[in-house]
């Protein structure tokens, strides 16, 4: 099982260290970033790029809680807080609505019941992106395995020409590349699932988990890309008048 980048979320510092160095002790993750606020959190995983999160719930400030964060975020995560039972509907609701492995553990927990409920989540996350694979066509590059949470959008390419059906497909970490005859219409045939890809232009095909936010005022949603320097960088994507209450519904 290869180790995934992890960011740790926990307003008791105490806490957070102990989480933290229980994590390296045993191995099982490469610790990215760690913050006691929701703030600090969210600005530095923008560099850091986490695979998956440790989150507490209550996070002592008012602005945000846990699950708010993860809901934003749409990454696996395991909740480590004394106030789960309060958050139970809702991480049901995490891992049903956005298809995530979503685990928590009570506190107080003992080092040996945080060690194995970790290992028994990062066993499902690592079994989820296994069977998460596509295989795609690129021009001369044939059945290329992709990662489905790879993908963050796919755009209709205009270089080529308005006859033309081949489409862009942008990605988290790897550089654009061109699908040849590629038809919005057949992609649940190619293993893109409507409930994860949704339209927000006749142009666009998003994955879900990819945007990071909505903004109301330009009608334009936030995400970030591979470039070809080499380097995630952020973009927004405009949302055409017929997808908007659509889409603004699915991010609430």
């Amino acid at each position: 099982m290869s180790k995934s980048n992890a960011a740790l979320l926990d307003d008791n510092k105490e806490q957070l260290l102990q989480n933290q160095q229980m994590l390296e002790k045993e191995d099982l993750v490469t610790v990215v970033s760690a913050c006691t606020s929701a703030q600090s959190f969210l600005e530095e995983i923008k560099h850091t790029n986490p695979e998956v999160l440790f989150l507490d719930l209550n996070l002592g400030d008012s602005y945000m809680t846990g699950m708010e964060v993860a809901v934003l975020l749409k990454l696996p995560v395991l909740f480590a807080s004394s106030n789960t039972a309060q958050y139970i509907k809702e991480m049901e609701r995490l891992k049903r609505d956005h298809n995530l492995c979503v685990d928590h553990i009570t506190k107080p927990f003992t080092e040996q019941e945080f060690i194995q409920t970790t290992q028994r989540f990062l066993k499902e996350v690592d079994f989820f992106k296994k069977e998460n694979h596509i295989h795609l066509d690129f021009g001369t590059s044939k059945r290329n395995k992709i990662a489905i949470e790879s993908i963050v959008y796919l755009s209709t390419d205009k270089a080529s020409g308005a006859e033309s059906n081949n489409k862009l497909i942008h990605f988290t970490n790897r550089k654009t590349e061109n699908l040849i005859d590629f038809s919005f219409s057949k992609m649940e045939e190619k293993g893109f699932l409507k409930s994860q890809f949704v339209t927000i232009h006749k142009s666009f095909r998003v994955n879900k988990n990819h945007i990071k936010a909505y903004h109301q005022k330009t009608e334009s949603i936030e995400i970030q890309v591979f470039t070809a320097a080499g380097k995630l960088e952020t973009k927004s994507l405009q949302v055409s008048e017929n997808y908007q209450a659509e889409i603004k519904k699915i991010l609430k």
